[in-house]
């Protein structure tokens, strides 16, 4: 039988909800060139395409990975291609390529017209986006992915972006980076809290899977508390950084079924309003530098 999988379907797995994950970063990194006064709009829109690239790239990447090793045959999370036996492993495969590959060619002109030792930060993150779940050892299965995307869509990104605007980096970028970070690594353990029994029967060994289903509770809502935090810190800079706490609501309407215990499909919302509070705690500060 042929495996055709909908338009509708390969946009569902590539993960729509992971979006803000690319998105905030670059808007952080923007806010904070802004701060330097060297914001450049197309640079920010280049590397918009680089971070969206690399996350969709992501995402079908670790749909064949998983999916040719069994980890997603038995799944209470977003729909897999090659594990719901939507996609061949090949078609999935191409999408993963053709997607790091165009975030590849944006990541090259960024950096010719920036700095071109950036090429080799992006060879770095596009080997880090194939060998998450990829290769003989994934670093996935090995509980560091929430290091990697602490690394890769908080630090790098955003760094990345205010360096490629303004050519240098400073203390407010690191702040926002730091943010950016602890919110996307609460993505994937939100992501990976409700995976912990399928993780664990199929040797997916998480760093949820290692830490157990209590603490990598309370791992979730400290990274929360680490955001909020740090936009007092931020006041420092301009006390109209304090707008970012207009995120706090969404950060509790996130952090609710975790607090609450709920477990596998009832914590997929978790995703969606981490990813929304990203959103709005970039804009907010971003905003907020920009004056």
């Amino acid at each position: 039988m042929a495996l055709v999988a909908s338009f509708a379907q390969w946009v569902e797995g590539a993960r729509p909800r992971t979006l803000p994950n690319a998105v905030s970063p670059v808007i952080a990194g923007t806010g904070a060139a802004a701060w330097l006064d060297a914001a450049v709009w197309w640079k920010a829109l280049l590397a918009l395409v680089v971070a969206l690239a690399l996350i969709v790239g992501v995402n079908y990447a670790n749909d064949y990975s998983d999916g040719i090793r069994g980890t997603d045959d038995v799944r209470s999370g977003p729909l897999r291609l090659v594990g719901s036996k939507l996609a061949s492993p090949r078609a999935v495969l191409t999408a993963a390529i053709l997607s790091l590959a165009v975030g590849a060619v944006a990541g090259l002109v960024l950096a010719a017209v920036s700095a071109p030792w950036l090429i080799a930060v992006g060879a770095v993150c596009i080997a880090g986006a194939w060998l998450y779940t990829g290769g003989k050892k994934p670093y996935g299965y090995l509980g560091l992915g929430e290091v990697a995307v602490f690394v890769f869509f908080g630090l790098v990104a955003v760094l990345g972006t205010q360096y490629t605007q303004a050519l240098r980096i400073d203390w407010v970028g690191v702040v926002l980076a730091v943010v950016m970070g602890s919110l996307s690594s609460a993505v994937l353990v939100a992501n990976n809290l409700r995976d912990i029994p399928t993780d664990a029967d199929s040797g997916k060994i998480t760093l949820a899977v290692r830490l157990g289903d209590k603490r990598t509770r309370v791992l979730y809502q400290l990274l929360l508390v680490v955001a909020l935090v740090l936009t007092v810190v931020l006041a420092a800079a301009t006390p109209w950084c304090l707008v970012g706490l207009v995120a706090a609501p969404l950060a509790v309407r996130a952090a609710g079924p975790v607090r609450s215990g709920l477990g596998g499909a009832a914590l997929i919302p978790v995703l969606r309003d981490t990813g929304l509070t990203m959103l709005v705690w970039s804009v907010a500060v971003s905003v907020a530098l920009s004056f």
